[in-house]
């Protein structure tokens, strides 16, 4: 048995022993954090399939060493197991056997975007993280955290690209309901606790690894528009918040978060920071995170800041590299490395490593270093002894009932009372007139009518308005204005002179809604709520116990006037952060029919 074979070292000496026996290339391998497809019925994906690019299984782990792969499909549990299981022996076919980390983006909630999320595959279905910003129920996002935790190493999946410790402080920001919402002692907390609860006391062979993600604090984008995109690539900071922003990291930090992911953004007027990408920023990375904060975990960058990607349709996506997009891929290579960082997202081209190592741009000795950490985390996580799953435990885990029934709580629980006349809770028995809601669901509460003139109350469901982008891939997020259409303003405020009308609102962000709020009998938000949830809600069968974990502003004139880096203080807003009115007697009711 060689000595990084021996579980009774100490994982200092294993690494320092397997560091010693591989080659360049392997080495390099190890440096890459490659997304990748899996075959529905679990079979690797050596061919591209899917509208985002992914890396060939096969060559990625058998000739380029790769050990980090990331999952970019909604596999059931039994297959995803036996792909696992089909990864882990290639690399055990290896020269050293090293085994491979699997990650995933988020796969409990309820966002579609395949950027920034993975559909369930079966996993319990939870509220967006807004949902418990709502709650502010720290225990809670231990719990879930443990269910994560569970549910993904079933099938093992070994770390987890989230939380976002992001401060929503800008209104139209896309990747708001991946945050905890606006409040900066809530955002810190729950996102310590989210740490916490995926690894455990001790980071062993049951946790799972989490990526904390975007240092220094992704929000404050400039106009709201998103750092994935040119458009979006600058942060500003006009209130002078960029160390509340980073603050909010501290509490994941302390809980031993295994990985922290920079963000794409340039800073714009931050003293003593060059206005390039966080990643390739050194004060950012060996400065401000492993220096002054004296962290000295993986620091992986954001998926795709060395390549362009060339989608399925033929659409070019540009490498998000800003600031520094005049250099080529193994350029920029080299500035993230001298930054301090250690994985390159979304890459799969670990030969810019080779080469510049061997060009003597870049020493092997700094190369060592990240190879250093991120066979420390392989071997802590126990998966040189374990490396694979069993494929029944995984069915019978993933999706449990009680993992399922405390999702489905949860979104209950989460949802904020916005305004309330005393239309609600619904009695049974009236007629309903419903949009945006299953009419068969509807059906098992109380009877449905087709026209809102014969029904005695009216219940909408409505997405958070935004603008539609037409190109991919900048169609999966939720960018632009926060107000209705004036179409789609005008009905509802038709249908609520009509007939009482109830409002719930998915709020993956914050919308504005003043005429809403002055016409609807009731006013509702959920933040990732199946039609079941709401109406039990509705129905007073479930009560409502969030808070809005951002405000809601009166008007895109206020929102444009805002500093995008200051979490609340829009000019009179329709509803503050914090808000709800007390569900206090929230339970069912029954009355006959009121319309003949």
């Amino acid at each position: 048995m060689l000595p990084y074979h021996d579980a009774a070292l100490p994982v200092a000496d294993r690494v320092t022993d397997l560091l010693g026996r591989m080659t360049p290339a392997e080495k390099a391998g190890l440096l890459c954090h490659a997304p990748v497809a899996v075959a529905p019925d679990g079979g690797l994906v050596d061919e591209p399939r899917t509208l985002l690019p992914t890396a060939p299984t096969t060559h990625a782990v058998r000739d380029l060493h790769l050990r980090c792969l990331t999952l970019m499909a909604p596999v059931a549990a039994g297959p995803l197991a036996r792909w696992h299981n089909e990864v882990q022996a290639l690399a055990a076919r290896s020269m050293l056997g090293i085994p491979v980390l699997v990650s995933s983006d988020p796969r409990h909630s309820a966002n579609e975007n395949p950027l920034t999320s993975v559909p369930s595959g079966g996993c319990s279905r939870w509220p967006e993280p807004l949902g418990f910003g709502a709650l502010g129920d720290a225990d809670l996002v231990r719990d879930f955290a443990r269910v994560i935790r569970a549910e993904y190493t079933a099938v093992g999946i070994r770390m987890a690209l989230h939380p976002m410790a992001d401060l929503a402080s800008e209104p139209r920001w896309c990747r708001t309901a991946g945050t905890f919402g606006a409040d900066p002692d809530v955002v810190g907390a729950l996102a310590g606790a989210y740490v916490a609860g995926l690894q455990g006391d001790d980071l062993g062979p049951d946790a799972v690894a989490s990526m904390v993600k975007h240092w220094p604090g992704a929000g404050p984008q400039a106009g709201g528009e998103d750092a994935h995109f040119a458009s979006g690539k600058d942060q500003v900071y006009p209130a002078g918040r960029f160390d509340l922003h980073l603050s909010r990291f501290r509490p994941s930090l302390h809980a031993g978060v295994a990985a922290v992911m920079p963000y794409y953004g340039r800073p714009v007027g931050v003293d003593g920071l060059a206005g390039v990408g966080f990643a390739f920023d050194p004060k950012v990375v060996a400065g401000l995170l492993r220096r002054d904060e004296g962290y000295d975990g993986l620091v992986c960058t954001d998926f795709g800041v060395l390549t362009d990607a060339t989608l399925a349709d033929g659409t070019v996506w540009p490498a998000r590299a800003w600031g520094v997009e005049h250099l080529d891929r193994v350029d920029r290579a080299a500035l993230l490395l001298d930054a301090g960082v250690d994985q390159f997202g979304g890459e799969w081209c670990p030969e810019v490593v080779t080469d510049l190592v061997a060009a003597g741009r870049v020493a092997q000795g700094r190369v060592d270093e990240s190879v250093r950490r991120v066979l420390t985390l392989l071997f802590r996580l126990g998966l040189f002894e374990n490396p694979y799953v069993d494929e029944g435990n995984a069915v019978a885990t993933v999706g449990r009932a009680d993992f399922v029934a405390a999702g489905e709580a949860a979104q209950r629980r989460s949802m904020v009372l916005l305004a309330n006349d005393g239309v609600l809770p619904l009695a049974e028995g009236i007629r309903l007139y419903v949009e945006g809601v299953d009419r068969a669901t509807a059906e098992r509460y109380t009877t449905v009518v087709d026209h809102p003139e014969d029904a005695d109350v009216a219940l909408v469901r409505l997405d958070a308005p935004y603008e539609p982008r037409q190109r991919l891939p900048e169609a999966f997020f939720h960018q632009g204005r926060l107000d209705l259409p004036d179409d789609r303003r005008e009905h509802l405020c038709a249908l609520a002179a009509t007939v009482p009308t109830v409002v719930d609102l998915f709020l993956d962000r914050p919308a504005v809604i003043p005429e809403l709020a002055g016409h609807a009998a009731a006013l509702l938000a959920d933040f990732g709520a199946a039609d079941e949830a709401v109406l039990d809600v509705v129905f007073g069968r479930a009560r409502p116990e969030g808070r809005l974990p951002f405000e809601l502003p009166r008007s895109m004139a206020a929102v444009e006037a805002h500093p995008e880096d200051l979490p609340g203080g829009t000019r009179d807003p329709v509803f503050p952060l914090g808000h709800s009115v007390e569900a206090l007697d929230w339970r069912p009711r029954t009355s006959e029919p009121q319309k003949g």
